[in-house]
């Protein structure tokens, strides 16, 4: 907090003393963090149905996976991709060092997402090994939403009446390979038809395993590619970026507070990213003809050449297509 009201002008934020001590301002944002009246429903959504809204116009793509913030809690958080990251859009927060979350907390978490997701929508679910619950498969399924999570090796599937685990199709493969079981039941509980996918990517020293409920096993794994966007959204927000991972908090309420900050300072941050690409201001704050920059670094340059310089910032929400 100490460093973000470094950043604060005195006269920023309806503070009409120029004067005002970053001592007032810390003891401010603290008030907000411990105010229970500050909601996601009334603060963050209205923000998340934009950017929703604005990509459903193509298939969106909807990646979940759980982070450490705070001090002893972690967050689950629910993304959808934009130009190589996850722009987070949902997410709860529990008293945690690690480990999973329980199925019945991704549902939960599922069917917050569900409720700003336009009407005719194409959505793909992405998600590792901790999202493969068949309860969450079915509610997903039910929605015409598509998936492809990962799962273990260990799990079973049934195919023609034969079961067998994953890691058994292993020995099929070799670096590149894929090996398909299509119409198969996934696990003992017999849940199907899915298809099963092992995956030996050139990349990778090892295969995955993926299960499906779309009917094109080379447009799941292209897609699953993308699960790994919400990686960088996470080191945007922590040690590339905001430095999330600095904050002691340790009250899984406030830290929801906090990260409804941080990620509508996210969302700010990549639209003036937007902004120096679309307004040609790139050759100010990187090099004119190339750029090797995410949205995310371009916009942060942008915000401090302009500060620097004392210059107004006037941003209006876009998106590159």
């Amino acid at each position: 907090m100490p460093e973000v009201a470094e950043k604060i002008p005195g006269d920023a934020g309806g503070y009409e003393d120029p004067d005002t001590k970053p001592e007032s301002l810390v003891k401010r944002f603290y008030r907000w963090l411990k105010n229970e009246e500050v909601s996601r429903e009334t603060y963050f959504f209205p923000f998340a149905k934009r950017i929703v809204k604005a990509l459903a116009r193509e298939t969106l793509v909807l990646v979940i996976d759980g982070t450490v913030v705070g001090r002893g809690c972690m967050a689950l958080v629910i993304g959808v991709v934009y130009k190589g990251r996850a722009l987070p859009i949902a997410w709860l927060v529990e008293k945690k060092k690690k480990g999973h979350f329980t199925e019945e907390r991704h549902i939960e978490l599922i069917k917050s997402v569900k409720e700003i997701i336009p009407d005719g929508s194409r959505v793909v679910l992405l998600g590792d090994g901790e999202f493969d619950g068949v309860d969450l498969q079915s509610i997903v399924n039910n929605w015409r939403w598509e998936y492809v999570l990962r799962t273990a090796e260990t799990t079973t599937m049934c195919w023609k009446e034969h079961w067998f685990q994953y890691q058994e199709t292993i020995p099929h493969l070799k670096p590149g390979g894929v090996f398909v079981v299509p119409d198969a039941l996934f696990t003992k509980r017999g849940y199907g038809p899915v298809s099963g996918i092992t995956w030996w990517r050139m990349d990778c020293k090892e295969p995955i395993h993926l299960v499906t409920n779309m009917k094109s096993t080379d447009e799941a794994r292209r897609f699953y590619r993308m699960r790994f966007r919400i990686e960088t959204c996470f080191s945007d927000n922590k040690g590339r970026g905001f430095n999330l991972q600095k904050s002691h908090l340790s009250k899984p309420d406030r830290i929801n507070r906090l990260l409804m900050a941080v990620f509508l300072a996210y969302y700010w941050t990549v639209t003036l990213g937007v902004m120096a690409v679309s307004d040609a201001r790139q050759g100010e704050i990187h090099r004119a003809r190339r750029c090797d920059l995410s949205l995310f670094k371009l916009g942060l340059r942008l915000l401090n050449f302009l500060l620097e310089r004392d210059l107004s910032i006037t941003v209006s929400f876009r998106l590159l297509c």
